[in-house]
């Protein structure tokens, strides 16, 4: 991560953590689940923060904090550690059709990295904006409730299922997320 992205402790940003080469990995029920689950794992027991958060089939957009002095960087990093594992480990079984290629497309990725053993889920980085003022912050959680909309996937934000735009229109949704 650059200098222009370096995340410091105490704010609110605006990440998207994106698969490498836009792997359509989060297609299935079990991989959306998995990305939930450690979300919901991290606000938890690592003082993760979520204001808003989309899941779409190649990337995950949040606005995110830290309780405390809990650095930011550290929760996404061992978030993506986490998930990288267990969503290889998903791919591996016989049920998933596009397993050799995407084995191997995620082999490619994390080979010439001394810090990845077999396998690169994610691209390096968080793509993180600070957030200082309300106008980017109502900017960036319009384009994360929207990013579903545009995609065609649903006609109204709040009938996605994965993302935070279900609490924002009154329902529970599946991350623990605290309002802006």
């Amino acid at each position: 991560m650059g200098q222009k992205n370096k995340i410091t402790t105490g704010n609110i940003y605006f990440l998207t953590l994106t698969v490498v080469e836009w792997i359509d990995i989060f297609t299935r029920p079990v991989c959306k689940h998995l990305v939930i689950d450690s979300l919901n794992y991290c606000i938890s027991n690592k003082e993760l923060i979520v204001y808003a958060w989309c899941l779409m089939s190649n990337h995950l957009h949040l606005i995110a904090g830290t309780k405390n002095d809990e650095h930011l960087s550290n929760i996404i990093r061992d978030f993506k550690k986490y998930t990288n594992k267990a969503l290889i480990e998903v791919i591996q079984h016989p049920t998933e059709s596009r397993r050799n290629w995407m084995l191997n497309q995620f082999w490619y990725a994390g080979k010439n990295n001394k810090k990845i053993k077999n396998y690169k889920v994610w691209q390096d980085g968080s793509d993180a904006k600070e957030i200082h003022m309300r106008e980017f912050l109502e900017q960036k959680l319009n384009y994360i409730h929207q990013n579903p909309v545009k995609a065609e996937i649903v006609a109204r934000p709040e009938d996605y299922l994965y993302s935070s735009a279900r609490d924002y229109a009154g329902e529970k949704g599946l991350v623990e997320v605290q309002f802006i």
